[in-house]
């Protein structure tokens, strides 16, 4: 499922407009990236959560010359499966 099937399934799930139920999944996403770019956790009970895990720099090699390269400090956002959705997944 892309965004915009999330958008037509709240369409037709609730009865609004396709323009309101734009608004609300851009809303959901975007205080969802706000919160993570501020370092705050997402957790929505029984489905999933989202965290930005820290790196810190380190030398590294580049692979054709084998040269060594370091390599920035960086955040990247990362997911974890909650138990429910593990379960129903699996069934």
């Amino acid at each position: 499922m892309n965004k915009l099937e999330l958008v037509e399934t709240l369409k037709e799930e609730t009865g609004i407009t396709k323009n309101e139920a734009s608004v609300i999944v851009n809303l959901f996403f975007d205080e969802m990236s706000a919160a993570l770019a501020s370092g705050d956790r997402v957790e929505i009970r029984g489905l999933c959560s989202f965290y930005v895990k820290h790196y810190k720099a380190y030398t590294g090699r580049n692979p054709k010359t084998g040269e060594q390269v370091n390599i920035k400090p960086k955040k990247l956002p990362f997911f974890k499966c909650g138990k429910e959705l593990k379960d129903r997944v699996d069934y």
